[in-house]
């Protein structure tokens, strides 16, 4: 198993699709997916992924509160918002925004939320959806992924399967077919792990972080043994002979890229996957601790409630 498929294991990505919108320039809407529109498909989702995915037309795109540029979308592509922020979208980011809560409409029988808002000119179609994902606390990869993330599906690209899947996934939407939003809610899983895997490629030398780590092949090599094999009784000695490196080295890599030695590294790992089984299984918590590799369920509890202020059963108590 590497690192990253792990990772995205843990987080429990689950896809869902919410609105359909139509604009007409000129327009700006300031936005942040409310979880009351995702719980008809997730439930109550921890955290919230939104994503917007550009049927016909474009727009700009920025994060309220951060510098630079504003992002131009193009039909076919697609911007994920990782943390959710709130965000300005519109033919023209100067004009005053409305909220998205003040135009939102909601659906009929079965159907979606919608939006039909603007000034008559250039129409720009979207199909907004989400992804909800377990705690983002101590997820390595989550936490290290920028406030907005535009992954460009050109025609005959790599890419293509996503930008002809979600074509027809939208016009199926659309059309009000039945079917439709299970397509897309599992296509909105699959988008995020290749957005993820565009942007880890496309990082800068130097670049430090979980995902920077990635492209180091000693980190690399360690974090998937780390990963595939958590219930091992490692210490930096064993890791570093089994990646090739001194233990120094091995150290000195591992802390410089991910910011954390190898083994506090582990624990906090370990902590995600207990979390992970104690809210989606029904595992005791004898062996819970026991697949994350402590040798009694007392230094289990130990560990979890040092970590998430509680101990592991009355925190899968108010977490089931």
């Amino acid at each position: 198993m590497d690192a990253l498929s792990d990772v995205l294991r843990v987080a429990h990505l689950t896809g869902g699709v919410f609105m359909h919108a139509d604009f007409s320039a000129p327009w700006c809407m300031a936005a942040r997916i409310a979880p009351e529109h995702c719980r008809p498909a997730i439930g109550q989702a921890s955290h919230l992924i939104p994503y917007h995915y550009v049927v016909e037309g474009e727009l700009r795109i920025r994060v309220e509160g951060e510098d630079g540029e504003a992002f131009l979308l193009g039909a076919g592509d697609v911007v994920l918002l990782p943390r959710n922020d709130l965000h300005l979208m519109g033919s023209d980011l100067s004009l005053a925004p409305v909220s998205g809560t003040d135009i939102i409409q909601p659906p009929g029988a079965g159907g979606l939320f919608s939006i039909h808002h603007g000034g008559g000119g250039s129409r720009t179609r979207l199909i907004c959806g989400f992804l909800g994902y377990d705690s983002s606390d101590g997820n390595p990869m989550i936490s290290t992924l920028p406030s907005l993330l535009k992954l460009k599906a050109e025609r005959g690209g790599a890419a293509e399967w996503i930008r002809s899947t979600f074509q027809y996934a939208a016009e199926e939407v659309a059309a009000g077919r039945p079917g439709s939003e299970t397509v897309l809610a599992k296509l909105s899983e699959l988008l995020f792990v290749e957005a993820v895997r565009r942007y880890a490629e496309a990082l800068p030398e130097g670049q430090t972080g979980w995902l920077a780590g990635l492209r180091d092949p000693h980190v690399a090599r360690a974090l998937a043994l780390l990963h595939r094999d958590i219930a091992r009784a490692w210490n930096v000695d064993v890791l570093s002979r089994e990646v090739g490196l001194s233990r120094s080295a091995l150290a000195e890599r591992f802390v410089r890229l991910i910011g954390v030695p190898p083994m506090y590294y582990l624990g906090t790992w370990r902590m995600q996957v207990a979390n992970l089984k104690l809210r989606h299984t029904s595992a005791s918590l004898a062996q819970v601790a026991d697949m994350v590799g402590y040798g009694s369920e007392a230094a289990f509890s130990r560990a979890f409630k040092k970590s998430f202020g509680t101990a592991p059963a009355t925190w899968r108590r108010s977490n089931s």
